[in-house]
């Protein structure tokens, strides 16, 4: 566990321990339900550390609550039907996983309360009136994407000095990354940075993504956080390494599954904060009066051993501002 996580969870154990204490929840067993884009063995940790959020409130999974944890495994368009029928459950409350997901269970109910997490363009999406106050059913965590992707290209201008042109890996079908593009072409205008957009919705689409980025001969990858390169992560580092692209990522995972680096939110911190907002609706609040919260914990995490295969030094001090360094 990097410095960071570690310092999160003893924080978050800190505050949650006298809040279960004084307040243990009672009564008849609830239900909450749970939709993120990956599988259940994909990524455990985010979903355990939402578990242990509830936990720390005094919600004991199996004793006075029940979780109804569905997956789309990286299918985007799965959602809608596993939303109907989280919806069809009569669930107390909805934690949903990124933007699609989100969308997707605000268009099934105006009435459950949906708690989102890692979700971007909310506003925009209308999926909340504001931040402040969201009014109607949804409030959340939120994924800062403009301060991101600025980072981003940044970080790849430290390891590739002479990188022009940045391919930008994006899925049309995430309703967030129209947005999102439009605020990296603002980022990479102010940095001296060209782009080229590529897009790929399904898995079938990721070979022929990276052929043509290896056409127009860029410099380096960016990859939109996304349901589909989140699952597929593996395949999108492959496919980064075979054409000796330097890629930077939105989500950890992916440079764990052997990509250069990446620049984020701590998620296991959301994920535990998501949990927060759930114990507050199942005690009575309402998803309206709760302000949509923004992460304040980033990380940035670098492989070595990739960026060694791609002939690449990083920085020392680049490496002494990493959270995490992968050998």
């Amino acid at each position: 566990m990097d410095r960071r996580a570690f310092l999160s969870t003893v924080a978050g154990s800190l505050l949650a321990a006298p809040l279960a204490a004084e307040a243990q929840p009672s009564g008849k067993v609830r239900r909450v339900g749970y939709l993120a884009s990956g599988s259940a063995v994909s990524v455990p940790h985010f979903f355990n550390a939402f578990k242990e959020g509830l936990r720390e409130t005094g919600w004991i999974e199996g004793q006075n609550v029940t979780i109804e944890s569905r997956y789309a495994e990286g299918k985007l368009d799965r959602f809608p039907a596993l939303a109907a029928e989280l919806v069809r459950l009569k669930v107390d409350v909805i934690a949903t996983v990124t933007t699609p997901a989100s969308v997707a269970v605000k268009n099934a109910t105006s009435v459950v309360p949906i708690v989102m997490m890692n979700v971007a363009q909310p506003v925009e999406l209308g999926l909340i009136a504001s931040l402040a106050r969201p009014g109607g059913n949804v409030t959340g965590i939120t994924w800062p994407d403009l301060e991101i992707f600025g980072k981003e290209i940044a970080l790849l201008k430290e390891v590739v000095p002479s990188v022009r042109l940045v391919a930008i890996l994006s899925n049309p079908t995430n309703p967030a990354h129209g947005f999102a593009i439009k605020k990296i072409k603002a980022a990479a205008e102010q940095l001296g940075v060209q782009l080229q957009l590529v897009e790929a919705g399904k898995l079938e689409q990721l070979d022929r993504a990276f052929a043509a980025m290896a056409k127009e001969r860029v410099d380096a990858v960016l990859v939109i956080a996304d349901g589909l390169f989140g699952f597929q992560r593996k395949r999108v580092a492959e496919l980064a390494a075979k054409h000796r692209l330097p890629a930077t990522y939105g989500l950890s995972e992916s440079v764990e599954a052997g990509g250069l680096m990446s620049y984020g939110p701590n998620r296991l911190d959301s994920y535990r904060r998501g949990a927060l907002l759930v114990d507050k609706i199942l005690r009575g609040a309402k998803p309206a009066d709760l302000p949509v919260e923004q992460p304040t914990n980033f990380e940035l995490v670098i492989n070595l051993k990739t960026a060694k295969a791609l002939g690449l030094t990083i920085p020392p001090s680049l490496l002494q501002r990493a959270d995490q360094v992968i050998q």
